[in-house]
């Protein structure tokens, strides 16, 4: 079947912030339906209010809206933009809400906008707890017994224990476990008060069956395939998002397994998901062999980013795609290049997603999980076998080792499998777990005990024991390690288990004889990701890293990514060149840059994870573009910063290194309290805390001691650097004072409090601070006003979390002129304009997960915040109001501005350009006082 050629412009929605359970994968379906749809000669009209991601740049859309997602602003916007078609199964359950709100207010009809992928009932099916017992039962698929409540007066007669989960919510928000009287009434008036419709079902706890997933794709004329079926590791109890999970499923027996595939379609064509994806989750026992469907989303789900970066099917493109009028058969496979999307991926390895989770950041010392999602973000490990892809997982996370209680192995923590995992070393009991997952743990244990005896490295690393392993166990360092051990095969993740030759370069390490790679035309440049999704490093660094993708590679490079996230843009066959799905450790970097011997590797733009690998990439003599250890130690170390700001005559708070608690108590004593604790070499503000007396002052790492300046001005700076010169990109003035983490913190631009004298100062300050590190590329300063006093708080000399939210408000692509500076050119080279000004006034707000946590929006030094909204108005006062609307905080405020494609907004640079034309002479004293073009900084 033909494409619609009745639709002209369509309009995505997308899922706003980042928050618990609903994440950074809609950014990535979300680009990827952007891009299909405009290649297919759609006008996209695309509404978010999230500056961090990729589908929010301006070249993404033919119309780009950063606006509150709410119906009034969406109901204006529908009005100026008079769109054909809405795709709501894109932006998470924030988008299908508001596709039935639009409905259910005459929006739709008034404008005559047609909901395509699914409408209204079929959503209202899906997500109605009642409507979707009725359509399924009737459709021949069981579910748990149940009842949908929507008042505690309808509780007589449950049994115990249940489950509660609420109608029309994300990510498990107010679902638990009840298993007295009291705990369900609380759950239930907690459910009830969480969900859009007052509803709540509360069903039997199928306490201990096994949880499976299956990934469908259906077509206008009924072709139905599974994608990816995904089996829980943990049993029924914990959500999903919370859950280890492995692809393809492990346990099920075929027959099992189809019993499943048929009833994913039976629920999907029951609900009415008349094309595109959908999530159907199944409760399985297998001694009774009973089945039961949990629930099913009628839209791209978080588990849809996975599926497709397991198989390398591309779900959210594809759902775009039907949703348009294709069938499955008329789709190509873009991997194979020879088979359709009809085809169900096969895979010949295996892949496991472990969650991460950061309870320490809400001093939650003993956490558990259950129903309601707490993962903050999750790795992908893929291997020729579960234990490999099992250990990559556990490796991805990037979390340090914490102490095991074993006698907690059966219990629901965010531990268990590293608990388990210890256990089976020890001999113990692996409680609680399917006999096929704890026979592959213990044959881990087994490897390391043979790796003891034998000393036989190679067999180790076939078996696909990590380095850092094989070092503990055989007592030598890694480098000892690497120097007896072969490089690994690169193998590619093909979607069809071998059957074809593989069209996409996406590939995975494993010790086999490598898949053919097309020669290169081109030097390569590696960027180091910036892995898992977490409280201080989030969506923004993947930001940076898929959009220096794009710049190198029209600067004449063949780009090269590794990342261990399934759910982000980076992570998409199509973002690089190349793209290898591997840990972020030292030894999965190494093994990647010698496999591509790359001209360059780029550390600045992932966060603190690459920063960490850089020494040792540096040291295995792979060179480092911006050659950034010099400014990176002396940045980072917060005592020597603070030596540097001394030489070069910079007011800082007063300061002090500790390496202990007396040493520190000593700093604080000369400084006075109150005082801010900041240990070195962190992200989002680990570990930093103001201190008000002696008592409270205990140190367990190293840190730097100043002065806490109790109501003093903060400022953001973001700054373009070349060595010798400097070009700020925004400054960007905190709302809240000193004392709440940056990250947290509401800012705007342009900055009210910012003089053009004081532009000028900082403009010479930057400069100077820039060429005593010797930074190249991206630099970002924290100032504070104090006392009508500019100081210094730090200087990160890598992309910060702000390039995104500046790069949109300025309309510079910062991330684009970096990678220029990173190859060598000069910021004369650059055609920058004179000064970065935004066409109207933007802030940004934190947004907080509230709902998860208590005490999640209490804001301080270390960051708390998931995500953040962007908005604009005329003034800053305005467009304060307007994202307090977007975040949640306000009801009112502000009007829907223009796209970003009509104000600026952050186009690509597409090629080197020649030496910047000398500025004109007419410049008045006041502009050329503050130009921020190339001031070199002042002789002290």
């Amino acid at each position: 079947m033909p494409k619609r050629t009745d639709l002209r412009t369509v309009l995505i929605v997308g899922s706003g912030p980042i928050r618990i359970g609903q994440g950074c994968e809609f950014d990535y379906a979300g680009a990827q339906a952007c891009r299909v749809l405009r290649r297919e000669g759609y006008r996209v009209v695309l509404v978010n209010s999230n500056p961090a991601t990729i589908m929010t740049d301006p070249e993404w859309a033919d119309a780009t809206y950063l606006e509150p997602l709410d119906v009034e602003t969406l109901a204006q916007i529908i009005e100026r933009e008079r769109p054909d078609a809405l795709l709501p199964t894109l932006g998470g359950q924030t988008a299908l809400n508001l596709a039935v709100e639009l409905a259910d207010s005459d929006v739709l009809s008034r404008f005559d906008v047609e909901l395509i992928g699914a409408d209204v009932d079929a959503i209202r099916r899906a997500e109605d707890r009642l409507a979707f017992r009725a359509a399924v039962t009737a459709a021949g698929v069981a579910v748990p017994e149940s009842r949908v409540v929507s008042s505690t007066a309808d509780l007589d007669g449950v049994r115990l224990p249940a489950v509660v989960r609420p109608a029309f919510t994300l990510g498990g928000t107010g679902s638990g476990i009840a298993r007295h009287r009291v705990q369900l009434e609380t759950l239930v008036g907690r459910g009830l008060a969480a969900s859009p419709i007052g509803q709540v079902l509360v069903e039997r706890f199928l306490e201990g069956w096994q949880e499976h997933e299956l990934e469908v794709m259906i077509d206008i004329v009924g072709n139905c395939v599974v994608v990816c079926s995904i089996e829980n590791l943990d049993p029924m109890g914990v959500h999903t998002g919370d859950s280890w999970t492995v692809a393809p499923q492990q346990t099920l027996p075929d027959g099992e397994y189809q019993r499943l595939r048929d009833a994913a379609f039976e629920c999907a064509r029951a609900v009415g998901v008349a094309t595109g994806g959908a999530n159907v989750q199944f409760a399985y026992e297998p001694v009774s062999r009973e089945l039961a469907v949990i629930e099913m989303n009628p839209r791209v789900s978080r588990s849809s980013a996975l599926a497709s970066k397991a198989t390398g099917f591309p779900i959210a493109k594809i759902a775009a795609l039907l949703a348009v009028g294709y069938t499955l058969d008329e789709l190509p496979n873009d991997i194979t290049g020879k088979t359709t999307a009809a085809f169900e991926p096969a895979l010949d390895y295996v892949a496991v997603k472990a969650p991460r989770f950061d309870f320490a950041k809400f001093g939650i010392s003993d956490p558990s999980l259950g129903t309601e999602m707490r993962a903050v973000g999750e790795s992908l490990g893929l291997g020729r076998t579960f234990a490999e892809a099992f250990l990559k997982a556990i490796d991805g996370r990037e979390q340090a080792p914490v102490e095991l209680d074993l006698s907690r192995r059966g219990e629901p923590v965010p531990e268990r499998w590293d608990m388990l995992l210890e256990a089976a070393r020890r001999g113990l009991d692996l409680a609680g777990v399917h006999q096929y997952f704890a026979d592959e743990l213990r044959a881990v244990a087994r490897a390391e005990r043979e790796l003891a005896t034998t000393g036989d490295v190679a067999a180790a690393k076939r078996f696909g024991l990590p380095d850092a392993i094989v070092a503990r166990v055989l007592d030598i360092d890694q480098d000892e390690v690497r120097s007896r051990r072969a490089r690994p095969g690169r193998l590619a993740v093909d979607s069809c288990a071998a059957e074809f030759e593989a069209k996409t370069p996406y590939f995975y390490l494993s010790y086999e004889a490598s898949d053919s790679v097309p020669r290169r035309s081109r030097p390569a440049i590696v960027i180091l990701g910036s892995g898992p999704n977490r409280i201080g490093q989030g969506i923004e660094f993947d930001y940076c890293c898929s959009r220096a993708a794009g710049a190198f590679r029209r600067l004449g490079y063949e780009t090269v990514l590794l990342n261990s996230n399934p759910e982000t843009v980076s992570t998409d066959y199509d973002t690089s060149d190349r793209l290898y799905l591997e840990p972020l450790t030292l030894e999965r970097a190494l093994d990647v840059c010698e496999l591509e011997q790359p001209a360059g590797v780029v550390v600045q733009l992932g966060g603190q994870t690459p920063l960490a690998l850089a020494p040792g990439v540096a040291g295995a003599g792979f060179p480092l573009l911006g050659d950034p250890l010099p400014a990176i130690e002396r940045a980072e170390h917060r005592g020597r910063f603070g030596a540097l700001l001394g030489e070069l005559g910079l007011r800082a708070p007063a300061w002090g290194t500790a390496a202990t608690s007396a040493q520190a108590r000593a700093v604080a004593e000369r400084i006075g309290y109150p005082v801010l604790v900041r240990p070195h070499h962190v992200l989002g503000g680990r570990g930093m805390r103001i201190v008000n007396g002696p008592d409270q002052l205990v140190l367990d790492e190293p840190a730097l001691v100043d002065e806490f300046l109790a109501g003093a001005l903060e400022l953001d700076v973001d700054i373009l650097c070349d060595g010798d010169s400097v070009w700020l990109g925004g400054i960007l003035e905190h709302v809240e004072p000193a004392g709440v983490h940056s990250g947290d913190s509401a800012c705007v631009i342009p900055a009210p409090s910012v003089t053009p004298a004081l532009e000028a100062e900082i403009h010479e300050l930057s400069a100077a601070i820039a060429v005593g590190l010797g930074a190249r590329g991206l630099l970002n300063l924290q100032l504070a006003l104090h006392r009508g006093e500019l100081y210094v708080l730090e200087a990160n000399p890598r992309a910060s979390r702000t390039v995104p939210f500046l790069a949109k408000a300025t309309g510079i692509p910062l991330v684009d002129h970096a990678c220029r500076l990173l190859v060598g050119a000069t910021l004369e080279e650059l055609d920058l304009p004179a000064r970065a000004t935004p066409v109207r006034a933007w802030a940004k707000e934190a947004v907080f997960p509230e709902e998860r946590f208590a005490n999640a929006a209490d804001r301080g030094p270390e960051m708390r915040s998931t995500g953040e909204v962007m908005a604009s108005g005329d003034t800053v006062s305005q467009a304060y109001g307007r994202v307090l609307r977007a975040s949640g905080r306000g009801r009112r405020g502000g009007s829907v501005g223009l796209p970003l494609q009509a104000g600026g907004g952050p186009g690509p640079v597409l090629r080197p350009r020649g030496r910047q034309a000398a500025r004109s002479s007419a410049l008045s004293s006041q502009e050329a006082a503050t130009a921020t073009a190339t001031a070199q900084p002042r002789q002290r």
